[in-house]
């Protein structure tokens, strides 16, 4: 497996795999949010990516480029639901087997979209069992290759290409606003940006309740936090991993973290007044901005990281005074 940083090349390299596979997703600009956060916001609708979330791209990059021996391996991953239907639905269109360690409390959307393609899925309690232990028991006993949900070369690389997409269809930007769990998305993003934009400020964005990469940031060392309890569960990452950090460390402006209820005030928003149905990992960014936690003028780019949500949490989101 490569350890190395990967670079804006391998952004491009992933970009081409992508071609004619992955959807290059639309950006809506001059909706109402301009006028409550006084910036012109642009966002990239990665809720409609295929999955309905951007870890497709990551996922098809890296299996894509698996040898013919690796292959026949069969792959594993771990995750909470969209990088699991990620590695499902790319395994499923390569033909190789794959198999889905999941959390109990993963939400019914996301579970039902993985089941959809991948070959087994496996939950467990995230209350007393480590998915990474489960994952390497399961290595040992049947020989599968890991596919990581962030902390790979070839993970980051395919991410970068959602902000590639971004800055080449909005032109410059001042700001943009990335949501982060294990930082996949924003390491790759922030490679993207550095190469396309180099005067744009990249920010991260993370639930109060789970901002391990908030602290790791000031702090200058990974730190974790276990099993953390957030509506995000996208972002239910316990740490950052050691390439995405070194990334992040590098290249990105600033972390900032917002509340529970900014996240379902942005979810709603996005319902509201730009009519896209987003889960509340994917409206990190627009919380950030409505809450006040971030303050910009200018041009604002925000990725809206998915779009999986179950219906019940949507409706009480709605329903939220």
């Amino acid at each position: 497996m490569p350890t190395s940083l990967p670079t804006y090349d391998d952004v491009l390299s992933a970009a081409r795999r992508l071609e004619g596979i992955a959807h290059k997703t639309p950006t809506l600009l001059g909706t109402p949010i301009d006028q409550k956060v006084g910036a012109d916001v642009v966002f990239k609708c990665e809720n409609l990516q295929r999955i309905n979330a951007f870890k497709f791209r990551g996922a098809w990059n890296a299996i894509s480029q698996l040898s013919a021996s690796d292959r026949t391996m069969g792959v594993i991953t771990h995750s909470s639901g969209n990088h699991a239907q990620a590695v499902a639905l790319a395994g499923d269109l390569l033909g190789i087997e794959t198999t889905i360690v999941m959390p109990e409390n993963a939400p019914a959307t996301k579970l039902a979209g993985t089941k959809r393609y991948a070959t087994r899925v496996i939950t467990y309690d995230p209350t007393n069992t480590k998915r990474e232990v489960l994952c390497q028991n399961l290595i040992a006993e049947k020989g599968y290759l890991l596919i990581p949900p962030f902390d790979h070369p070839h993970i980051i690389a395919g991410q970068g290409t959602a902000a590639m997409e971004l800055l080449q269809q909005s032109g410059p930007l001042d700001f943009l606003l990335v949501p982060c769990g294990g930082g996949g998305l924003l390491s790759g993003s922030a490679l993207s940006a550095h190469a396309l934009a180099p005067n744009c400020k990249v920010i991260g964005v993370e639930p109060e309740n789970a901002d391990d990469a908030v602290q790791s940031f000031r702090n200058g060392r990974i730190e974790r936090i276990e099993n953390p309890q957030t509506i995000a569960d996208g972002t239910r990452t316990e740490s950052l991993g050691q390439l995405t950090f070194e990334i992040i460390r590098q290249q990105v402006y600033d972390m900032v973290s917002v509340s529970e209820q900014a996240i379902v005030e942005a979810t709603r928003a996005l319902f509201e007044d730009v009519r896209i149905v987003v889960e509340p990992s994917g409206a990190l960014g627009l919380a950030a901005l409505l809450s006040g936690v971030v303050k910009t003028q200018g041009r604002v780019g925000v990725i809206i990281s998915g779009g999986n949500i179950d219906l019940s949490l949507m409706r009480t989101i709605l329903n939220n005074p």
